[in-house]
């Protein structure tokens, strides 16, 4: 353990290694490793490169700005799709950059039309079909008014339609009937397209869940998030290990103080916790403003003292406090892990879902900039933040 108060320790060979795997249950498809919200709170940029070195020839984010981040940390080989534009987002930077922007409606075919002029290139678009998500996206009754303002673009030089693509409900829900209608919207969207003389290179709906578990939905490429940081997007269905995936980040801490503390003694805010007998109380110093959530109170798991133990009391912004029995050996400095891929015993990041009730995504991803990746490969280790 470092000097650090704490760290989440990110294994980028199981990013490879993930990748890999993804990659060979796609079959055919192309693979695209979605890296937004700074890759699931993993670490944007180191991540981008492991999962382009397991095979992932796509890159996924949210916002144009991380498409860019990407691009100036010199992540120049594989092709970065952004879908989360606005009116006045920096669309001539996005086509500058080589970065494929996704358009839902005529205004951003007009926003991505006015950035390839001032860039000097085509702009390359994905056109996106709400096939029935309700959330992003043209809806079916739009479409057609949607591939016209494309085409059009297309004509006069400015933009190429490479992408058509929507976005799945119920993926990790087998035999959901709302896949079923979403995919068969899809495919009249594609005729659509088609008839009106779209020629994309890509088709893509499949997210995570549908790339494992519906090979009918993966068209030429797929979209994976949660899987390429060794999770699994299917928890109830199967686990990491069962999908041949290997969880990527370990989030640690030292005890920042070791007391004695009799029976009867309330902890933390508003007394949630109560001594039953004499004990010995231990302080984590990670909180709420780190991305603990206040809702571990009492339920969070973790490995300290040598057992698996929850958090006592109310989480706080900086720190919580853990029980470690009575007679603990334990002292400032010792480890503790909140999760982890288990090899010690820790929980997991799904077992803190689990206890939360809540998914894994939430619990990697609200991880904040005060808590250190430091990145295990097989070069070593270095660390940011």
């Amino acid at each position: 353990m470092s000097t650090q108060r704490a760290e989440a320790r990110i294994d980028v060979t199981a990013i490879a290694a993930n990748m890999a795997e993804l990659c060979r249950r796609a079959g055919a498809a192309d693979v695209m490793a979605v890296v937004k919200a700074d890759a699931y709170g993993h670490g944007l940029i180191p991540c981008a490169r492991a999962a382009v070195a397991g095979g992932a020839s796509w890159l996924g984010t949210a916002l144009l700005s991380e498409a860019l981040d990407l691009r100036a940390a010199g992540v120049t080989g594989p092709r970065v799709l952004a879908w989360l534009l606005d009116a006045d987002d920096r669309w001539a930077d996005g086509v500058a950059a080589d970065v494929e922007l996704s358009v839902s409606a005529p205004w951003a075919v007009a926003a991505a039309v006015d950035g390839a002029r001032t860039a000097g290139r085509p702009a390359r678009l994905h056109l996106k079909l709400d096939s029935g998500l309700g959330r992003g996206g043209s809806t079916p009754a739009d479409w057609a008014q949607l591939v016209d303002a494309a085409r059009a673009a297309e004509a006069d030089g400015t933009v190429v339609v490479t992408g058509l693509w929507s976005h799945l409900a119920f993926a990790d829900v087998p035999g959901h009937s709302t896949t079923d209608l979403q995919l068969a919207a899809f495919q009249d969207a594609i005729a659509v397209a088609e008839s009106a003389g779209l020629r994309p290179e890509v088709r893509h709906l499949a997210n995570s869940a549908a790339a494992l578990t519906r090979p009918d939905t993966r068209f030429d490429l797929v979209r994976t998030g949660l899987p390429v940081y060794g999770l699994s997007p299917i928890p109830d269905q199967a686990t990491p290990a069962d999908l041949g995936l290997r969880p990527v980040m370990t989030l640690a801490a030292r005890l920042a103080l070791v007391k004695q503390i009799p029976g009867g003694q309330g902890v933390s805010y508003l007394h949630r916790y109560t001594t039953s007998a004499d004990t010995t109380l231990g302080l984590v110093p990670l909180g709420y403003a780190d991305g603990i959530p206040r809702a571990a109170t009492n339920v969070g798991p973790l490995l300290a003292g040598g057992a698996r133990r929850t958090v006592a009391g109310t989480v706080c912004m900086d720190q919580f406090v853990v029980d470690l029995g009575p007679g603990s050996a334990a002292a400032v400095g010792d480890e503790v892990l909140l999760f982890g891929p288990g090899d010690a015993g820790e929980p997991t990041v799904q077992d803190w879902a689990d206890a939360l009730g809540t998914i894994a995504y939430e619990i990697t991803t609200r991880l904040g900039p005060r808590v250190p990746r430091v990145f295990l490969g097989a070069s070593g280790s270095r660390r940011e933040g």
